[in-house]
């Protein structure tokens, strides 16, 4: 597109900084907190993981639409975000599986998006200030004014985003990663072994549930709202926690729900808000990061083994609080020492901060849906024995 044709948009942080340069997706007014991804890969995945609502996000790779957007790429029912930051926008993709371009895909689907500015220069302002409110427009050119409603957006810490993509019904899934896809041999070694798994819905990835699904589990996802009577009804070998966005210590039906779903005593595995939910279950606290951690490439590790995983999120939970004669960390994000990972001691819960399903991402971790699989077979087995 020529730029005589561009729409120009208007960029403006929190703290009042602008940035201006032209729209490419659907025009308007996008307020909310801007955050940036250092992914090379998966813009879709971002874009569609419902951990980003209420989030406007910066790519740091410096041209985003490539290769376009397809309908098995998304990891959800659509676009997630507020809004998109980009340095360089390609409005003709090339590549097999596109089906549609990205500035017409956030065009369809009502998201803003602005191109042509130094993302470089913005990624280092969030970086060393922190992330912060900010608001898109193409509608809104005057500076003040746009800056006056980013001023009246409330702030992500405190604020409960998961009933905004939480499931409003139990449903079954039942599809597992597709086979051109499928990486890890060991996970069909399952399938002769069903394990029934309740996934509490605060903001779930498909892929989760594909990889699940792949290692022998029939899973059911149920609202995020949902007691743990009615959970514990569908008789569960395991309960999953997943990701999510916002604030996870204003989740308070879903802390509640965990609590009481520990006196179980069945298996239970959380990844990202999923983990952070899982903390305040067992009494620790959380805690909002500067910036936060969102790319491909963070590596987590505790004792002479390094993953590289794929992280999104604002929040960690606090060491100081951690009730160390129940639980123990199980991994730490090795570029900040925030806890990544927890386990408790006597029972079979753990938690991981980062995504292993790794859409996209490194494979590094999968090897923990196989430890879920592994801690339902063996309650399963203690349960027989007692009988």
């Amino acid at each position: 597109m020529p730029l005589s044709d561009a729409i120009p948009a208007l960029l403006v942080l929190a703290d009042g900084t602008t940035y201006r340069g032209w729209s490419f997706g659907a025009t308007g007014t996008a307020i909310g907190e801007v955050v940036f991804n250092t992914g090379m890969t998966g813009y879709q995945e971002v874009l569609t993981d419902p951990s980003y609502c209420g989030q406007i996000v910066i790519f740091t790779y410096p041209e985003l639409g490539n290769t376009g957007v397809n309908p098995e790429d998304e990891e959800s029912d659509g676009p997630q975000v507020r809004g998109a930051i980009a340095r360089n926008i390609c409005q003709r993709p090339s590549n097999w599986r596109s089906t549609q371009s990205l500035p017409d895909y956030l065009k369809q689907n009502q998201i803003p998006g602005i191109y042509g500015i130094d993302t470089r220069a913005l990624t280092r302002k969030i970086r060393m200030f922190g992330a912060m409110n900010g608001g898109i427009s193409t509608t809104i050119l005057d500076e003040a004014e746009l800056l006056e409603q980013v001023l009246a957006a409330p702030n992500m810490a405190g604020l409960n985003l998961v009933r905004e993509v939480t499931t409003p019904t139990a449903y079954e899934w039942s599809d597992p990663t597709i086979p051109a896809w499928q990486f890890n041999s060991e996970a069909a070694e399952n399938l002769g072994e069903a394990f029934t798994v309740v996934a509490l819905d605060f903001g779930i990835k498909r892929n989760i549930l594909r990889r699940l699904v792949s290692y022998g589990c029939r899973v059911i996802v149920v609202p995020a709202d949902t007691p743990p009577e009615e959970i514990l009804k569908y008789n569960p070998d395991g309960v999953f926690l997943s990701n999510g966005p916002g604030d996870p210590a204003a989740v308070t039906e879903g802390i509640a729900t965990a609590k009481a779903l520990l006196l179980s005593q069945k298996p239970i595995f959380g990844i990202c808000m999923g983990h952070q939910i899982l903390g305040h279950a067992l009494g620790a606290e959380t805690y909002k990061l500067k910036f936060g951690h969102r790319g491909l490439n963070q590596p987590a590790g505790l004792q002479q083994r390094v993953e590289i995983t794929s992280q999104n999120h604002s929040f960690a939970i606090d060491p100081d609080s951690l009730p160390t004669a129940v639980v123990e960390i199980s991994h730490l994000n090795l570029n900040d020492r925030t806890i990544a990972g927890v386990r408790h001691k006597s029972l079979p819960v753990f938690s991981v901060q980062y995504h292993p399903e790794a859409s996209p991402g490194p494979h590094d971790a999968d090897y923990l849906f196989e430890q879920f699989v592994q801690s339902m077979r063996t309650a399963r087995q203690a349960v027989a024995e007692v009988r």
